[in-house]
């Protein structure tokens, strides 16, 4: 291959412990920018930019901060996880919508005993339950109700909406849930348990910070709920009653809650941050998915604000007993499914309670571990170690689509059904027929934008336009094209 060739396409990286999805790029952009192996890129980059008005010159930041290679993810992975992070490098970019909706292959670590508002080892205590009645027969048994196509209950503190509201923000404004707690349609394709640990036999141990009194309650009344929505049995007035006041009781408390933000929903590049003259905003920020409070401070190993997100384990057991036992187990399985759901849920199938203590992607659509994945450590070892590898990753996944990608559609009506975009017809006969198939005043919805790990984000709907809007709009799709390229630039600096 000539050394002036602009390499560009999709490649994966093993993504390490603590980190996110968006430090691992930046992490990358700081090796691939300065390098030979990305100079064609560049370069190729900057000629396009130059070629560009004034106004989209400057708007891109060129003159302040020169050209990077363009990089986006197909997925994140939450700090806590390891594996298979998909990258997209140039017009690559274009491709990662696809692996959003790709079956992904996980291993995990299920603790059992104890339930924590994150759903996992990072986060805070909930509640403690018997665990010695559990065995290797009754997990493998129970975990047949996992296999094929079910409704999966996301974690209690996700970024998910319902009802245009997160569920820690019911508890923030002293509001009871939702009575109807929406659930996804998602499917365990292949469900094994690997390896069995019995009790004092492993070294997964339980977080030690409790959760306030506030957070369990509402804990209790979300299990609750969902208890009482599988069982199709509605909340008598008392159960209402008693509900509300499980909420509202702690009404100064809650309002002391700090807003988690989840990572295996989506990793998303605010544009604009405002800056903050105190130090203590930047140590409140959300490390973790769904926890609520600050986790304590991680050793620092690598450099950058996506780094060191994760607390090292436990190492002091906190039971007096052997403690419960764990297992470790892999699945196959669809966009849009949480492990850590798995795991909470699966402790409660089992009469007790678990969290998810390690997780590790190791395949995502064709990519896996250990084939075709580069070392996120090789990075560090120079252009010399990692270029051959990421060369030979971008012109394998060449070979496997030679057609140029084709730029994401702008308009998405929901998460699995692509609108196809207004095409500019030459002829006035051709414009006329498509503006009076399409409804009056009908406006498509805002483009969704690449989200995290599978877990998309809901649709923005927008506002009904006007008859005149909708034939301007109609008339003017060059428009649509600049708001699309305008998107695609934030690829450029990623940001948490």
């Amino acid at each position: 291959m000539a050394k002036d060739t602009v390499l560009e396409g999709v490649f994966a990286i093993n993504k390490p412990l603590g980190m996110s999805s968006a430090q691992v790029i930046r992490d990358c952009q700081q090796h691939f920018n300065p390098s030979t192996l990305f100079a064609p890129l560049v370069q190729q980059e900057i000629s396009k930019r130059l070629n560009e008005s004034g106004s989209q010159f400057k708007r891109r930041g060129i003159n302040k901060k020169g050209a990077r290679v363009k990089m986006g993810h197909g997925g994140t992975l939450d700090p806590l996880a390891t594996g298979v992070l998909i990258l997209g490098v140039g017009s690559g970019t274009k491709s990662l919508q696809g692996f959003l909706d790709c079956t992904k292959t996980y291993e995990t670590v299920v603790v059992f005993g104890a339930g924590t508002d994150s759903y996992d080892r990072t986060g805070r205590i909930l509640t403690r339950r018997p665990y010695d009645h559990i065995t290797r027969e009754m997990v493998e048994k129970e975990m047949d109700s996992f296999r094929g196509k079910f409704e999966q209950i996301p974690p209690l503190y996700s970024a998910l909406k319902m009802e245009g509201k997160p569920l820690y923000e019911y508890a923030r404004e002293d509001k009871p849930i939702p009575r109807e707690i929406i659930g996804r349609d998602v499917e365990v394709k292949e469900l094994e348990l690997l390896e069995w640990f019995e009790p004092g036999t492993h070294q997964h141990h339980w977080p030690t910070e409790e959760a306030e009194a506030a957070e369990k309650n509402l804990a209790e009344q979300v299990w609750r709920v969902e208890k009482q929505q599988g069982n199709a049995r509605k909340l008598t007035p008392e159960e209402e009653a008693a509900d509300e006041a499980a909420v509202n009781k702690h009404e100064d408390q809650k309002k002391k809650f700090e807003e988690r933000q989840d990572e295996l929903v989506r990793d998303k590049p605010p544009h604009k941050r405002r800056k903050s003259s105190s130090s203590s905003s930047a140590k409140h920020q959300a490390l973790m998915s769904g926890a609520l409070g600050q986790l304590p401070a991680a050793p620092q190993h690598h450099t950058g604000k996506g780094a060191n997100l994760v607390p090292p384990p436990t190492t002091t057991a906190p039971w007096s007993d052997k403690g419960p036992p764990a297992a470790r187990i892999r699945m196959t399985v669809t966009s849009g499914f949480y492990v850590r759901s798995f795991c909470h849920d699966l402790g409660t199938k089992v009469g007790s309670a678990a969290m998810m203590a390690e997780l590790s992607r190791d395949r995502q659509g064709d990519f896996a571990l250990k084939q075709n994945c580069l070392e996120y450590d090789d990075l560090a070892k120079g252009e010399a170690v990692w270029a051959p590898q990421v060369r030979e990753l971008l012109a394998d996944w060449k070979e496997k689509h030679p057609d140029p990608p084709q730029k994401q559609d702008a308009f998405r009506n929901d998460r699995n059904q692509i609108k196809p975009r207004v095409q500019q017809h030459s002829s006035e006969s051709s414009k006329k027929r498509q503006q009076e198939e399409q409804p009056e005043g009908a406006k498509p919805e805002k483009r969704r934008k690449n989200s995290s790990s599978g877990d998309e984000a809901p649709v923005v709907k927008a506002a009904p336009a006007s008859p005149k809007a909708a034939e301007a709009q109609a008339e003017s799709p060059q428009k649509v094209n600049e708001t699309v390229q305008d998107d695609e630039s934030e690829w450029d600096g990623i940001k948490d």
